[in-house]
Formats: C-alpha cells, sequence, structure tokens
C-alpha cells in the first residue's frame, strides 16, 4: 500500500530515469535527476528539524521549486508556499500563522525573505541541491510518515482579514490524483502546461500527476498568459497535450482572438476550474479545437482541489448553463438546507462535501477548522466529517449538479433577495462586455457593476431593462481597462471596493 506521494515518486523515477518530468523556459531534469536533488534537499534537512516540522517555501516558476517540495518531504516534514510578489505584510501574517522554523529560498528572493519579520533558519536553495544523500538518515526520516502525516499547508484568504492555511494529508492528495487520474486517462505520453503559481492549490495537478503517472509538466512563464500568440507557440513547441487551467486562463486567448493566428496543435484534454466559465469564450476553444475533451471542475482548497467534474458532451451556446457535475471517486457531496436535511430535487441547498480527500483542517486554529469541518447531520450513528463548501447547487434533470454561487454573494437590496452572480451572468450576456463583477455598497445600498470590453454603460442599461426587475439593475457601471486580480487568478473584490468612495 502507497503510504506517501514518495512512493508514487520511486516508482516512476525507476520507471522512466530519463524522461523529463519538469522543463521551465531555461532548463529541464530527468525524473532520476529530480528525485536525486529531493534525496539532497531531504538529507540536509533531515539533519536538524523534527518529524513533522512546517517549512517554508518561496521560490520562482522553474524546476527546482517542486523539488524542494518533495525535499522537504523527504525530510519527513510538510512545505508551505509563499508567493514572493504579496505585499510584505501578507507574507508576515502567513509566517505568523505556520510558525516555522526554517525557510526555503531561491537566490532571487533571498533579499526579500531577508526583510520579513523572521527569526529561523533561512536556507538557500541553490546551495543544498547537491548535498550528498545520506541513505540512512533519509530512511529513518520517511519512515516517520503515513498516509494522515501532513504533505502541505496552502494559504487561503479568511474572513477576518488572516490568510488561513489549509493543511492536506498525503491519504487525500493520494486519492485526489488517483481519481483525476481515472477521469482524464492520464499517462506518461501527457504533457501538461503548467499556468497556476505554485503557491496555489491547482498546482498540485501540475505537480503530482507527473509523479504519479510519468507524464511531464511544463512550467510556462507568467508573463506569457498575457500574450496569448506567444502563449500557444509555448504549447505547441513543447507539445502540450493537456491543461488544467483557471477559468481566467482559458477566456484571454479568445477575448484576444489567439485562434486566428495559431492554434495549440497537440491539446487532447482542457480542464478548468476557479470561477463559472462563460460559454461564449468556450464556445470559440470548441469550434478551434473541436476533438478536444473540455472537462469543468469544481471544488475547494479544503476537499483537495477539485471534488466535481463535467465532461462537456457538446458544443456549448452562449447562454448554456454548463454543471459542475458529478463527484470524482472518494468524494461524496451533499446538498443541505441551513437545519441540516437534504434538499428536495431541483432545490437549492449548501454543498458538502466529505470523504477521504478533506483538509485535515486549518493550520493553527481549531477553532475555524471545527466551525467548517463538521459532523454529518445525516449520520447520527459514528463520527464522519462533512465540509461546509458555503457554495449553493442544486441537481438538474438530469441529476448533475449546477452551481449557484456563494452564500455570501446573496444580498439583500430593496427588500428583495438578489444573487449577485446573477447580474454578472446578465451583464456577460451583452456583446461587448468581456468580463465584470457586481458588488454592492451596503452603506449607500448601490448596486455596483465593474466591467471590461467595448460596450457602453447605455448598453448594459438597457438589456438590464429588458431581461431583469428594477430593483436589480446596477446603480454605478465603472468601466476598467482590466479587472483586478488575486495570484490564484480570482477577481479582487476588496481592490474594487476602492471604488465605492
Amino acid at each position: 500500500m502507497k503510504t506517501s506521494v514518495l512512493n508514487w515518486l520511486d516508482i516512476t523515477a525507476r520507471q522512466y530515469p530519463e524522461k523529463i518530468i519538469f522543463t521551465d523556459s531555461e532548463q529541464s531534469i530527468s525524473f532520476a535527476e529530480f528525485n536525486n536533488i529531493t534525496k539532497a534537499i531531504g538529507s540536509y534537512l533531515a539533519a536538524f528539524l523534527a518529524s513533522n516540522s512546517p517549512v517554508i517555501v518561496m521560490s520562482g516558476r522553474h524546476i527546482y521549486t517542486p523539488a524542494c517540495f518533495l525535499g522537504i518531504v523527504r525530510a519527513g516534514c510538510f512545505y508551505a508556499p509563499m508567493d514572493a510578489s504579496m505585499p510584505q505584510a501578507r507574507l508576515n501574517q502567513i509566517l505568523d500563522v505556520i510558525k516555522a522554523d526554517c525557510m526555503i529560498v531561491d537566490k532571487e528572493h533571498l533579499e526579500i525573505a531577508k526583510e520579513l519579520d523572521f527569526s529561523g533558519k533561512i536556507i538557500v536553495m541553490e546551495d543544498i541541491i547537491n548535498t550528498p544523500c545520506n541513505e540512512e538518515l533519509l530512511c529513518k526520516a520517511t519512515a516517520a510518515l503515513n498516509e494522515l502525516s501532513p504533505l502541505y499547508v496552502i494559504f487561503t484568504s479568511g474572513s477576518t482579514g488572516v490568510p488561513k492555511g489549509v493543511i492536506t494529508s498525503h491519504h487525500s492528495l493520494m486519492c485526489y490524483i488517483d481519481a483525476v487520474c481515472s477521469v482524464l486517462k492520464v499517462t506518461e505520453s501527457d504533457v501538461f502546461g503548467s499556468q497556476s503559481p505554485l503557491d496555489y492549490i491547482a498546482a498540485v495537478r501540475d505537480i503530482y500527476l507527473p509523479i504519479k503517472t510519468g507524464a511531464t509538466t511544463v512550467i510556462i512563464p507568467k508573463n506569457e498568459f498575457s500574450m496569448p500568440v506567444k502563449l500557444f507557440e509555448t504549447l505547441n513547441k513543447n507539445r502540450v497535450t493537456a491543461l488544467c487551467w483557471s477559468v481566467a486562463g482559458i477566456e484571454l486567448p479568445a477575448k484576444l482572438g489567439a485562434f486566428d493566428v495559431i492554434k495549440p496543435e497537440y491539446l487532447k484534454k482542457v480542464c478548468f476550474s476557479g470561477s463559472v466559465m462563460p460559454c461564449k469564450y468556450l464556445k470559440v476553444w470548441q469550434q478551434n479545437l473541436p476533438d478536444v475533451m473540455y472537462v469543468n471542475q469544481y471544488g475547494p482548497t479544503e476537499a483537495t482541489a477539485s471534488c466535481t467534474y463535467y465532461v462537456v458532451d457538446k458544443e456549448v451556446s452562449d447562454d448554456t448553463v454548463l454543471p459542475i457535475g458529478v463527484p470524482y471517486d472518494n468524494y461524496t457531496v451533499t446538498l443541505l438546507n441551513e437545519d441540516g436535511t437534504t434538499v428536495k430535487n431541483g432545490e437549492i441547498g449548501e454543498i458538502c462535501v466529505s470523504g477521504p480527500i478533506l483538509a485535515l483542517g486549518y493550520y493553527g486554529n481549531p477553532e475555524k477548522t471545527a466551525e467548517t469541518f463538521i459532523q454529518n447531520p445525516l449520520n447520527k450513528n459514528y463520527r464522519e466529517l462533512i465540509y461546509k463548501t458555503g457554495d449553493l447547487g442544486s441537481y438538474n434533470k438530469d441529476g448533475l449538479l449546477e452551481f449557484h454561487g456563494r452564500k455570501d454573494r446573496q444580498i439583500k437590496h430593496m427588500g428583495h433577495r438578489i444573487e449577485l452572480d446573477e447580474i454578472e451572468e446578465t451583464a456577460k450576456q451583452v456583446e461587448g462586455v468581456f468580463d465584470c463583477c457586481a458588488l454592492y455598497n451596503k452603506e449607500k445600498e448601490h448596486l455596483y457593476l465593474f466591467y471590461t470590453g467595448s460596450a457602453s454603460s447605455k448598453e448594459i442599461v438597457l438589456h438590464f431593462r429588458e431581461v431583469l426587475p428594477g430593483f436589480m439593475s446596477p446603480r454605478k457601471l465603472v468601466q476598467l481597462e482590466q479587472l483586478p486580480t488575486l495570484p490564484n487568478g480570482k477577481k479582487d473584490m476588496q481592490a474594487l471596493k476602492a471604488y465605492f468612495k
């Protein structure tokens, strides 16, 4: 039985020693080389770190960052990645939560690390990747690992303003990767094009699918995602067959007409997640790449990335509502009312997830863990935790799950309950609206719509008058060159709220 992700790596390194596991814009690394570096890093760390210690990693988009992650695991520890581009105050908040004694950084980010409120040991990655391997020390360190040992901590935003560290076990991650491999039929011949920041939850697919299967991941430079033609050239150069990208990453090439210049020649699978996919952009992909398998995925960090999926089985139209589908293997999804009972067919309820894929909780925050990881109210016989996502869903006539936005995206305005997501979907129906975000200013009781594209505010107002009641029409329309986003690609609501003043 596989007790940790290291079992996967040891097997693939033996099977495909000379095959490339990761490549970036400057260099590549084989499975054997990658495995040796993880052992070098693990040997160095195991000499002074206790088992199950957290290790901060602040490194760039290159082949040595995943090697550092797995090296930490070889030391019997777990990693907590940080994005150096985040504000210093945010990085210090993460450090305060994790309270690690050790931080590994690449040379590029060493000076940033020195400016942080960190009193522990700072190690330069490049200085330890060739450490002589002490097999006896490594065996002792990894012997302490079991399926429920923590693998990583991924930080997400917290409602209190303090980031939450979601801690996930080896078992949960392995269950998830097994499920994704089954649906996508991943093999050693696949080449993944990595978009996600390596400190973000979606990156686990790009890292661990190759470790599990012998596939390859191309770590694409961040700047290429704003240059879709260059991006497609990179996909073709590296013969990329599979993408697991955010919706924003899929949208942009369709918005900017990249398909009129060049098409990805080797793609077979395109997965997207993170937000609702506007089908007018998915349609562009389908029309240009009709033989590709398109998969809509849904899921929170607390459930190890994606917990449901829907294989798009027909060409969509602009107004198609994509289901989020059915649960992956190892997941159970239940829709609950506020009183903990299941909803009736067709009714909307909170999406709750259970199964072996649940995270261990929030690092150093037992109160928040107990609040959202609760005993299943439908099970009175034994302990069974479920995670309350805060998302709303319902089942359609085909038994597929549909997403209805966040519970906290529902507002009360002029005596009416309004879904802000519905306002956004209505705005996207207007020709010339590329992207948008609806927000509510409680103090002024004004609905705001922020949007990008060539459409005029008059056109949007007229469309709202035609399809929605007056109380749902935005009071303020703000046209922007682009909507501010967070490092994970989602819209930065706090930045948009600055326009309330």
